[in-house]
Parts: C-alpha cells; sequence; structure tokens
C-alpha cells in the first residue's frame, strides 16, 4: 500500500512537493520530499505514510481497508475525536470520518508542513451538539510532528490513534507507559505495571493513565526503535487485535496483528477542556533510532 500511494497519478500539483492524488475514493495530499515520503487524506485529516528518506515506512495501513466517504480508515494516525471508544456514534468520534479542507501549507528543504481544518456543521450537529473549530498540524520531515488544537466551549476526549509499523509483534516491547493501567481486554480493570513495559503474546488494549513523556517501540526483528512524545496528553493507550480478532476484522488481514503495534497520545481518563481564547491541544513527536 505504501508504494502504491505514491505511483497514484496526480490530480493536482499543488507545490513542487505536494499534490493531490486520490486513493480509492478519496483524495489524498501526497508529499514527496528529498527528505520524507508522507500521505494524508483529507477525510479525518488522516497521516496515512510517513517514511523519512532511506528508512523503511514507519505508518502501517491496511491493505484491506475500504477507502470511501464516511469510512474509517484502518491504519495510519486517525484523530479520534470529539471522544474515544464507544462513547458515543460513531465509535472513536465523527472527526475521521468527515472532510477536512487544506487551510495552509509550507515547504523548505528540512520537510512540509501541512494544516487542515475541520468547522461545526449541520453534518457534525448529527452527532454532537457543539460549535467548534478543529485544527490539524503536520510538520513532516526526518521527524514527524503532529498538533491537534481544539477551538470552542466544551469537554471532549480524544486520541491520536497510531499504528506504526513492526517487523514482527512477537519480537515488540513498549516502554515508557507508566505503572497504572485500566485493561480494557478485561472489562475494564485497573492493574499496575512493575516496569512501564508491554509485551504483546495476545491481544493487548490497555488505558495507561500515568504514562512518560515518551514510549519507545523496541522493534528488535525491524532493529530499530521508533520513539513516540507525548504532548498535552493525560494517557497513553496500547493496542495489538491479537490472532482471533484480527481474523475477524473485515478490514484487515488475518495476519495483520503481527505488523503493527498502536501507541496513541490520549486524553481519555480525563477530558480536554476547550474555552474560548483558550483551546484544548493534543499532539506526538515520532523519531527513529537504530537498535
Amino acid at each position: 500500500m505504501n508504494e502504491q500511494l505514491f505511483a497514484l497519478p496526480v490530480v493536482n500539483q499543488i507545490t513542487p512537493y505536494l499534490s493531490l492524488r486520490q486513493t480509492g475514493e478519496l483524495p489524498v495530499i501526497v508529499v514527496s520530499h528529498p527528505k520524507v515520503r508522507a500521505a494524508v487524506t483529507l477525510q479525518g485529516a488522516q497521516l496515512i505514510a510517513w517514511q523519512p528518506s532511506g528508512e523503511k515506512p514507519v505508518i502501517w495501513l491496511s491493505e484491506k481497508t475500504p477507502l470511501i466517504p464516511g469510512k474509517a480508515i484502518r491504519g495510519g494516525v486517525p484523530i479520534c475525536w470529539p471522544w474515544f471508544g464507544p462513547a458515543g456514534e460513531p465509535a472513536h468520534g465523527f472527526a475521521r470520518n468527515l472532510p477536512w479542507k487544506l487551510s495552509a501549507h509550507d515547504e523548505n528543504e528540512d520537510g512540509v508542513m501541512l494544516t487542515l481544518v475541520l468547522e461545526s456543521s449541520e453534518q457534525s450537529k448529527k452527532f454532537w451538539p457543539h460549535d467548534f473549530t478543529l485544527l490539524a498540524r503536520f510538520r513532516l520531515g526526518a521527524h514527524c510532528e503532529i498538533e491537534l488544537e481544539a477551538h470552542g466551549e466544551y469537554d471532549a476526549t480524544a486520541a491520536l490513534h497510531s499504528y506504526f509499523t513492526v517487523a514482527d509483534i512477537a519480537g515488540v516491547e513498549v516502554s515508557g507507559l507508566g505503572n497504572s493501567f485500566i485493561d480494557k481486554v478485561n472489562n475494564g480493570v485497573r492493574g499496575e505495571s512493575a516496569d512501564g513495559k508491554q509485551r504483546y503474546p495476545s491481544r493487548v488494549d490497555r488505558i495507561h493513565t500515568q504514562p512518560e513523556g515518551c514510549s519507545l517501540i523496541h522493534d528488535t526483528a525491524g532493529k530499530r526503535v521508533i520513539e513516540v512524545y507525548h504532548h498535552h496528553q493525560s494517557d497513553v493507550v496500547t493496542w495489538n487485535p491479537g490472532a482471533e480478532l484480527s481474523c475477524s476484522m473485515a478490514d484487515m488481514e488475518n495476519d495483520g496483528y503481527k505488523t503493527f503495534v498502536c501507541v496513541e497520545t490520549a486524553h481519555v481518563s480525563s477530558p480536554m477542556k476547550s474555552a474560548p481564547e483558550k483551546p484544548a491541544r493534543l499532539g506526538t513527536t515520532i523519531r527513529l533510532r537504530k537498535l
């Protein structure tokens, strides 16, 4: 899927490094820069590819995800907002299912900057009554920075639901998660971790409520570490569906669970509070280093 994105026909060459293309039925902004290749769909302002020059793809995207309007994309970095999980319909909020607009862009020798915007509308008020302006900012180069900024007056929960490509989940360990977690596989039971680390022998779905400021994804088979820095978060969520759930998901390959892990910058256990002149924020920075 990653290589196919960069071979798509160009609909509109926006700048030397930015082009509008179409993947399936969805418009996508494709970044082809000497330092980085990346792609962001206008639906959901969703990063679906990021690959610094000389590196293997970092962001995972399912080969089976339907790329059609209104349908959630399986993979990438979905913006879950204004609620996380089953707190409303659709699950994980409506922001990832609605079309956003590219409102600003810039580029230099180090990479590309994008800003996308979603505003309240008749469509959004079918799901949620509040007026809002939501900004998603991307700085894409040797590092990846994503910031969500929510204007208005309301409480919300949110996550940057990041799917990271790994060589083999059996050799993955994530550290920096903190000692306290809510175990969603075990009916929301609260648990304690002695070392703030997580491995993935089977299905894992945990909200870590006292995370460190950086989670490290140790991908032994891939011979690299993905550093995930969390900004303005209250929680970090980590998820992998395991074999049984992966096989039951129509938008994922049966063995898809082997090649990704989710480590999500989140605001779940306490809400993000947006107020006039004081927007709420949530952000992440992603870096790579060799093992």
